[in-house]
């Protein structure tokens, strides 16, 4: 099988495909601000195992600077353009050995053979909700044995399908840690919505079910339990010949894709 995925918890998926490790959006914490980890461990070690890491955006539950600190000197650590000048402990990061790499919508990276193409996101990606927009929220598409599209935060617009190009695997967020979703992100709904719109041949739903907010265990709790199935429900509805994969902590697929 030309790809596999693994799913650590919220956005952080580990693709491997043609023999390379990609991390998305790594968050290995028990305890961020005042989320707390409430469904799975915190990944193992060998989560941290990667050729190169996939920043989506800038708020900290994506760009974790303690957990991006456990990868090995010589990983190569892609960011939106202008995140150092944003968050100045990356420039620390790649004194100690993390080789940065600042993208744009549009541009491709070559990982040893395996192409990273960023794509646009819709999605407010500042670092503190109150800071300058100075740099932008990201998508992108590992393109080696399969297209592989890991979405980040964003919000469902018109040209995503345009934007993204041909996939072969969506990893589609589908809710959030909190009990209410904010402009700039998919529902369940949504996602499918997306999925439709994209036509891969398999999804995984992420970016749910693990992070919650401290002393809100009781408010809107289906918001943390529910988007998982009910994304595979809508699915199956809007997009039926997509195949969706529901993972549990650490559990990992190789999906069937015709290329």
């Amino acid at each position: 099988m030309p790809v596999e995925v693994t799913w650590w918890g919220h956005a952080t998926c580990t693709v491997e495909d043609s023999g390379v490790r990609f991390l998305t959006d790594p968050l290995f914490a028990r305890r961020l601000a005042h989320l707390r980890r409430r469904r799975g461990a915190p990944p193992p070690p060998e989560a941290a195992v990667a050729e190169a890491v996939l920043v989506s955006h800038l708020h900290a539950d994506h760009l974790h600077l303690p957990s991006l600190a456990r990868l090995a000197p010589g990983t190569r650590l892609l960011v939106p353009r202008g995140a150092p000048d944003a968050v100045p402990g990356l420039r620390r990061l790649a004194a100690g050995g993390l080789r940065l790499t600042e993208v744009s919508a549009g541009d491709e990276v070559a990982v040893e053979g395996v192409a990273v193409r960023a794509v646009p996101a819709r999605h407010d990606g500042r670092r503190l909700p109150v800071g300058p927009h100075r740099s932008p929220a990201l998508g992108y598409v590992i393109e080696g044995g399969a297209r592989t599209y890991f979405a980040g935060d964003t919000g469902l617009f018109d040209a995503m399908a345009e934007e993204v190009g041909p996939v072969d695997v969506a990893l589609l967020p589908v809710g959030g840690w909190g009990p209410f979703l904010g402009q700039g992100h998919l529902d369940a709904a949504r996602a499918a919505e997306a999925l439709a719109a994209l036509s891969p041949a398999a999804a995984v739903p992420v970016h749910y079910g693990t992070y919650w907010p401290v002393g809100l265990d009781g408010v809107r709790p289906h918001e943390f339990h529910a988007p998982g199935d009910e994304f595979v429900r809508q699915a199956a509805r809007l997009a039926p010949k997509v195949t969706v994969h529901r993972l549990g902590h650490g559990e990992r697929v190789r999906p069937e894709v015709a290329r």
